[in-house]
């Protein structure tokens, strides 16, 4: 496991970390996400969760049991809460509010996900990359401008495939942009664009995680890279501990798999002070 870690941002140290994880579908993303909560728990920080990729992997993968899981209702399905915070709901007209005070919503919706973690499930929106002005997107928009404010030492951003679904209110709200590959062509290219994105944002610090790496595969995916997109590299291995415990990550890093060790210095490089 090679690492060459770049500057650190100043927002990294003594702060609270904001960290939205992107990537093309399939490189691992939610993976890496409940990795790093039960790792960022295991040294005492409060994480918050975010599930923001309809499909809703997030909680199963941070090891919650299945009839848990089938409890979960996601935000955007709460249609009383949506209405009470946006005003306006489908078929009923009305005026909009589109700056809502959203700071209860970790108080009233989150689920506890192991000892230290609250998990927020956002669910998914119809059109959310299109300019959607409907009250789910605008609610959930709302939460992840605000995100600094949100309760936990760590807020982690499980996303779909691309910035694009909730672009300006990530920049607005996260701090660290990861940006996960794998050593595939298709990854590498989605990750070019996201990593140009992120920085387009205004992201200020972008990592680039190249998962299930092989020897050298880091060199591998940065030589697709612009110069000056990407503050820190970090490889995480090709590891069949994950496989063999899927789909939750708790026993990874029981056994301290080689990934949950490449996790363990990826998180100290985001939070230097951790």
């Amino acid at each position: 496991m090679a690492t060459r870690e770049g500057r650190v941002h100043s927002s990294c140290i003594g702060e609270k970390v904001r960290v939205v994880i992107t990537g093309k579908g399939g490189v691992g993303k939610t993976t890496l996400a409940a990795l790093l909560a039960h790792r960022f728990a295991r040294v005492g920080r409060t994480v918050l969760a975010v599930d923001g990729d309809p499909q809703q992997n997030l909680a199963c993968t941070l090891g919650l049991s299945a009839s848990d899981v089938q409890s979960i209702v996601p935000l955007s399905e709460r249609k009383e809460y949506i209405a009470e915070k946006i005003g306006a709901v489908p078929g009923r007209g009305g005026f909009m509010v589109l700056n809502p005070d959203t700071a209860d919503v970790v108080d009233r919706f989150s689920y506890p996900a192991g000892d230290g973690i609250r998990l927020l499930v956002l669910g998914g929106v119809k059109n959310a990359g299109s300019g959607c002005l409907c009250p789910e997107y605008t609610l959930l928009s709302a939460i992840l401008r605000s995100a600094k404010y949100l309760p936990g030492d760590v807020v982690l951003l499980d996303t779909p495939a691309g910035l694009e679904h909730f672009g300006r209110a990530v920049a607005q709200g996260f701090s660290i942009a990861l940006v996960v590959t794998d050593t595939s062509f298709n990854g590498r290219a989605v990750a070019r664009e996201l990593c140009r994105l992120a920085h387009e944002c205004g992201i200020p610090l972008v990592t680039l995680v190249t998962n299930k790496a092989p020897v050298n595969g880091r060199d591998f995916v940065r030589n697709d890279l612009p110069p000056g997109l990407v503050s820190r590299e970090i490889e995480i291995p090709d590891d069949p501990c994950i496989r063999a415990h899927e789909p939750s990550v708790v026993s990874v890093l029981d056994e301290e798999c080689p990934a949950a060790r490449a996790v363990g210095r990826l998180a100290r490089a985001i939070s230097p002070g951790w």
